[in-house]
């Protein structure tokens, strides 16, 4: 078998530094794109349900949040779903999850075959989670921050009735600028202590990861969620990284001060959103774990996985209603 890898990039200064994404194309309802066609002159595919096809992997959380995004505004029937493989080698992401290892859609073995097909001198990083156009097995986009942005406003005509505004226009500012807080700190932060290469990169971005969930936490002592009372696409990025903490990150990547669980305000928030509708059932622990701990073999060599943590307490009663 070949031997899972992740290939991390770091600074002269042994901090992470994680590779930019390569495809920006965007779908969007005033697209000029020809009918079968590629995108127009501005990167821009036409809105076309049942077109596009979400390949994303259970255990990554940058495509987690498509995936959630996706089933909240009801836009399952107009873009379909490919899953891959938790365990990556060196050819990258693996249908090998569906019959005979072919995604049964765009009929490739590895997502490496639509990189290739959209740019054949790419030599980067594969990655979820990408869109892909089906018409022309290009991939459009694996710009993750801004696909779900763009799943929120430029395919809204597709929403279904009563679909949640999670970027809604009179909170951007501020929501994006907290987003921008979370990433930095905390959805890359984990992976910022778990690949340094050097003490000072690794005390760094510690330090900076719990200094944040401390003021997430004390946000959240006031209010159901990081916007006021209703869901927003900034919760849908905190619960992504929250929800892999005690399986992944606080043991792995050394995160380690406390444990989700040990920090009662965000756990209870964490518990609040998976068991909403939309967030709990499209977890797989198994997969997250098998994932980080079978693939990152810089990391664990052993390719061991851990039987823990109890995921029992994901269910209990969280008392934020």
């Amino acid at each position: 078998m070949a031997r899972a890898q992740f290939s991390a990039e770091t600074s002269g200064g042994g901090a992470f530094v994680r590779q930019p994404n390569r495809f920006t194309g965007r779908v969007t309802p005033d697209s000029t794109s020809p009918p079968g066609g590629g995108p127009d002159e501005q990167g821009r595919w036409p809105l076309e349900a049942g077109r596009y096809r979400l390949i994303w992997c259970r255990a990554c959380p940058w495509a987690h949040r498509a995936r959630i995004v996706r089933g909240l505004l009801g836009l399952d029937d107009a873009i379909s779903l490919g899953t891959v493989d938790p365990i990556r080698d060196e050819r990258g992401w693996a249908f090998a999850l569906d019959p005979d290892g072919f995604d049964p859609v765009l009929g490739v073995s590895f997502l490496s075959e639509a990189y290739l097909a959209t740019d054949p001198d790419y030599t980067g990083r594969v990655t979820v989670p990408a869109l892909v156009d089906k018409l022309t097995s290009r991939v459009v986009t694996n710009d993750y921050p801004q696909l779900t942005l763009d799943f929120s406003t430029q395919w809204r005509s597709l929403h279904r009735a009563g679909a949640p505004d999670l970027y809604r226009e009179a909170l951007r500012p501020e929501m994006d600028a907290l987003m921008a807080e979370i990433h930095t700190d905390v959805n890359n932060g984990v992976y910022r202590c778990g690949f340094a290469t050097s003490q000072e990169a690794y005390d760094e971005a510690f330090r900076g990861l719990f200094a944040r969930l401390d003021a997430l936490s004390e946000r959240l002592a006031g209010q159901r969620y990081l916007m006021g009372d209703a869901i927003t696409e900034a919760d849908v990025r905190l619960f992504t990284t929250l929800v892999r903490f005690d399986a992944a990150y606080h043991g792995h990547f050394k995160c380690n001060r406390q444990k989700l669980t040990e920090m009662p305000v965000l756990w209870a928030y964490a518990r609040d959103l998976f068991q909403t509708p939309g967030f709990g059932e499209t977890v797989d622990f198994d997969h997250i774990k098998r994932h980080y701990y079978g693939t990152h073999r810089e990391i664990n060599p052993s390719g061991i996985v851990p039987l823990g943590p109890d995921e029992s307490g994901w269910t209990t009663p969280h008392g934020r209603g």
